[in-house]
């Protein structure tokens, strides 16, 4: 039997829904019909209303951040955080190769330049020691700023990822951080409901990202939140993304170039609901991955990955990691299970292998590269690991 057959069977195995099975779709089961309608009953549906608001401190009991700035996506997010942290035109910022376009892009909006870093195979996410090493080879520090000795740009900052809900290792890289003078951003937007040692992603850097897309463990439909433990990076998220305008009766006066960037009240009720729920979510999203881990255990050539020792995964998209010797297969695998209803798919094109990336400084990327041609995400929907599914 081949390969790509053996992993159709362990994912039937798994997964008794008729029909096509999505990679990851969303699920209104609670209150987002009431909370909906009464936006709309109401009148209250753009920026202004109790559910923003609302939305914003639910976040951050859950979290256990101080301040949560909703957003209208996580890319929003992220553009203003790197703004708040001092990102000007020509700085670099280490972005992970393997990760979602969105994160580079957002360092482009800046006109600043994505200088892309490997991961490692234990997290899927940014390697520390590789990424020590190489700072120690290019890096030149001029009194509190991080210089690229090869390219003479200021080395500004850090985006590690937590890959398809996974905790990076994020306490060396912390470290690594502060050595270096540089600024941390989590990109924890597949994070929510993830742990590193017990403490929430998005706790770490001096900002972090959250988003809320349709596909995510809770959706806004699209949306995305900054979260800090700064007052005054608060204040000021919460000012950059309301169009920076000053608080008046009925003056429009604005002190800064802002943007229209605040999560709309109809959105935040439905994040409302779904945070409400998010418990119920993780708890079938980690018995999904603890069948699949039963499932794959005897498949040869391919390994269901799990999450470190060090984390608590909430297993956005499950993840399929195919042995060197099998990396040939990979394609075979995902052209079956979605001839046969089941989607799965490759990761992400690397960054620095898009067009507009190309030139883009980056390190030696041997383990991103070899991640990406054996790496298939799987079904991930909560709802496949309900009892009844």
């Amino acid at each position: 039997m081949f390969l790509s057959e053996k992993v159709l069977l362990a994912l039937r195995s798994v997964i008794s829904m008729d029909g096509y099975v999505p990679l990851h779709e969303p699920r209104f089961s609670g209150n987002e019909w009431a909370y909906v309608k009464e936006c709309l009953d109401t009148g209250w549906v753009s920026s202004a209303g109790k559910y923003v608001d609302k939305f914003e401190n639910m976040l951050v009991d859950y979290t256990g951040v101080k301040y949560a700035v909703a957003t209208v996506n996580g890319t929003a997010a992220l553009h203003i955080s790197l703004k708040l942290v001092g990102v000007k035109q020509y700085d670099e910022i280490f972005v992970p190769a393997l990760t979602f376009v969105a994160t580079a892009n957002a360092v482009a909006y800046c006109g600043a330049v994505p200088h892309f870093v490997d991961n490692e195979e234990k997290t899927l996410g940014v390697d520390p020691e590789k990424l020590l090493n190489y700072l120690n080879e290019i890096a030149d520090i001029r009194g509190e700023e991080c210089y690229n000795r090869q390219t003479g740009r200021r080395i500004k900052a850090l985006i590690p990822m937590h890959t398809f809900g996974h905790p990076v290792d994020i306490d060396p890289l912390s470290e690594l951080c502060r050595r270096f003078k540089l600024e941390m951003i989590e990109d924890a937007a597949e994070s929510l409901g993830s742990y590193y040692k017990g403490k929430h992603t998005g706790n770490w850097g001096k900002l972090a990202i959250l988003s809320f897309n349709g596909n995510k463990t809770i959706t806004t439909g699209g949306g995305g939140a900054i979260l800090t433990n700064s007052e005054s990076m608060g204040k000021q998220a919460k000012h950059l993304t309301t169009t920076a305008k000053i608080a008046h009766p009925w003056e429009y006066r604005h002190d800064q170039v802002g943007y229209n960037y605040r999560l709309p009240n109809i959105n935040a009720a439905l994040g409302c609901a779904q945070l409400e729920q998010l418990d119920a979510f993780l708890h079938q999203k980690r018995n999904l991955a603890e069948r699949y881990e039963t499932a794959f255990q005897d498949v040869k050539g391919i390994r269901f990955f799990i999450e470190t020792e060090f984390a608590k995964s909430n297993y956005w998209l499950n993840v399929l990691l195919l042995d060197e010797a099998f990396s040939d297969q990979r394609d075979h695998v995902i052209d079956l299970t979605n001839r046969n209803n089941i989607m799965t798919r490759p990761a992400w094109t690397l960054m620095h292998k898009l067009p507009m990336y190309r030139d883009c400084p980056r390190m030696d990327l041997s383990v991103a590269e070899s991640l990406e041609q054996r790496l298939i995400n799987i079904p991930s929907s909560s709802i496949l690991g309900a009892s009844n599914a």
